[in-house]
């Protein structure tokens, strides 16, 4: 019996206010060489496993993290394409009415590596009130690819992992790790782009899964 849902935040529930994301605008306008991957966790673990000053001081960080020059116009850049992004990050048109419907039927938990001057986004819509408990990255100190984040969520609910379903749209800090843990990952992919077991285009899909899943 499914008794509790983890949600991720970016990608899942809320879209990104640019486009391409804020993550790969910021490798590109550091011309960052290295896969993807290893640069978004290093990249996450800088920014938004800290509770920095401002976000000059914050990229200033990242800069350093790859041994660059901290220049003054791509800094500008940096933090204009960021502020831009808080500004118009919204939730997705599905993401409030699902929220609303599972709200009280399951413990809803939600998990995010967002950066201290992003997590506004959360009061700005409302969100945190749909949510029994609310873990990020910037207020805990570690990314939620740390099982960390889902032992608070099992000690504090007592849940088995296998009560629990985990919703991400990250094959990598949502997916595998949900599957470490023993949890349910279901992927979210709203581009229909990738293959995984338990894959939904749109959030109002999630309804069947758990049908399906005993519920």
């Amino acid at each position: 019996m499914i008794k509790a849902i983890i949600f991720d935040l970016q990608g899942t529930l809320v879209e990104n206010g640019v486009f391409p994301s804020p993550v790969k605008q910021v490798r590109n306008i550091l011309r960052v060489d290295m896969p993807f991957t290893d640069f978004v966790m290093r990249f996450e673990k800088t920014l938004m496993t800290t509770q920095h000053q401002s976000l000059k001081d914050a990229f200033t960080k990242l800069f350093e993290e790859f041994h660059l020059v901290p220049k003054e116009y791509l800094m500008e850049r940096l933090v204009g394409m960021w502020n831009k992004n808080k500004l118009l990050s919204k939730p997705y048109p599905d993401t409030l009415k699902v929220l609303e419907d599972l709200h009280g039927k399951y413990k809803l938990v939600l998990i995010a590596n967002i950066d201290i001057f992003s997590k506004d986004i959360l009061d700005t819509h409302s969100l945190r009130s749909y949510f029994d408990e609310v873990i990020l990255s910037c207020d805990t100190g570690y990314l939620k690819s740390d099982k960390e984040f889902y032992n608070t969520v099992i000690d504090k609910f007592d849940l088995k992992p296998e009560e629990i379903v985990l919703v991400g749209d990250s094959m990598d800090s949502d997916m595998h790790t949900a599957d470490e843990l023993g949890i349910r990952g279901v992927l979210i992919d709203r581009y229909n782009r990738r293959e995984f077991p338990q894959r939904i285009v749109h959030l109002d899909e999630l309804y069947k899964y758990l049908e399906n899943s005993g519920e």
